[in-house]
């Protein structure tokens, strides 16, 4: 019997380690890789809108590098904020990109990705720290509106007087006149009889809450988001105007002005992906809006299912 196993064994190693011919019987696994433009092909369930922002992302980041492969591995819930984590493969490297923010980390330097998913965490958590100005990589609508932001919280961290919180308020009431106007050029108003001043922020907030949030079943989240930022523009201007303005009133004044920007954002992209609470075929809330320098004339949101195969692109809509 033990004869037998040692004759086999050499068989199956080819004897003096030269590689014996196959047999019926032996198992042969190739030695070369998929490439990787076509392991997409096996998997069951893709996500192909997804799968472009993050090939879209990678582009800005390494721009001498072409996206062959996007694969989401996982995603993780943090402190109620969730993070996807995407494998991508280029025809030159290898990447981790992690979401919210956005990042991406080199798989050669960052092998491990519990422990790349615990460095983002506390990058992010470092970046969201400090004052946010616009990217040039990721144009956005409000790009005047988060310099004059930055600003403003770059005039607090040097602030000492009375009169240099004052001056936080100056900034802080241009940053809120910046975003009527960014809001009002992305935002068409239907039977517009008389145009308010462009610095009547009041009267502009009602015009365009009552755009965003047309119908009664938006009744009271409009009529909070006008509450909130006619509260705003108030202790802006009395911070700007307060001889004893001091920390915590500019403080306060800044926590208040980046959360009402944050609403304003939501309710744009919202907006401009035609303002669908529920997708149209399987009635599903999970929605993910995404942007297309494609679409005409200067590129534009659309939205897909998370669900189910809708999109709201326009190549895909009309086809």
């Amino acid at each position: 019997m033990r004869k037998k196993k040692t004759l086999r064994k050499k068989r199956i190693q080819g004897g003096s380690g030269a590689p014996s011919p196959a047999t019926s019987s032996d198992c042969l696994v190739h030695d070369h890789p998929v490439p990787p433009e076509e392991v997409g092909k096996y998997s069951p369930v893709r996500d192909g809108d997804s799968e472009q922002d993050i090939a879209n992302y990678v582009h800005s980041q390494a721009r001498d590098e072409t996206v062959r492969h996007a694969e989401k591995i996982k995603t993780e819930y943090v402190c109620g904020t969730a993070h996807d984590i995407w494998d991508v493969t280029t025809d030159k490297s290898r990447w981790w990109v992690i979401t919210n923010w956005t990042n991406l980390y080199s798989q050669k330097h960052f092998p491990s990705l519990d422990y790349t998913l615990s460095f983002h965490i506390g990058l992010m958590m470092r970046l969201r720290s400090r004052p946010q100005g616009p990217d040039a990589a990721s144009p956005h609508p409000f790009d005047e509106v988060y310099r004059r932001q930055q600003q403003a919280k770059e005039r607090f961290e040097r602030a000492i007087e009375g009169v240099d919180y004052q001056a936080v308020g100056m900034q802080l009431r241009e940053c809120l006149i910046s975003l009527i106007g960014a809001m009002r050029r992305r935002i068409e108003i239907a039977d517009l009889t008389e145009r308010p001043q462009d610095s009547n922020f009041i009267a502009w907030i009602e015009l365009l809450m009552n755009q965003l949030c047309r119908g009664p079943h938006h009744k009271d989240l409009r009529g909070y988001l006008k509450a909130t930022s006619e509260k705003t523009w108030q202790l802006v201007n009395w911070l700007t105007h307060a001889r004893n303005a001091d920390q915590t009133a500019a403080a306060i004044a800044i926590e208040a002005c980046d959360t009402l920007i944050g609403h304003a954002a939501e309710l744009l992209s919202r907006d401009k992906t035609e303002n669908i609470e529920t997708c149209p075929c399987c009635l599903s809330r999970n929605l993910r809006s995404h942007f297309d320098i494609g679409i005409e004339p200067d590129g534009g949101y659309y939205s897909t299912c998370g669900q189910c195969d809708w999109s709201s692109h326009p190549n895909q809509a009309s086809a």
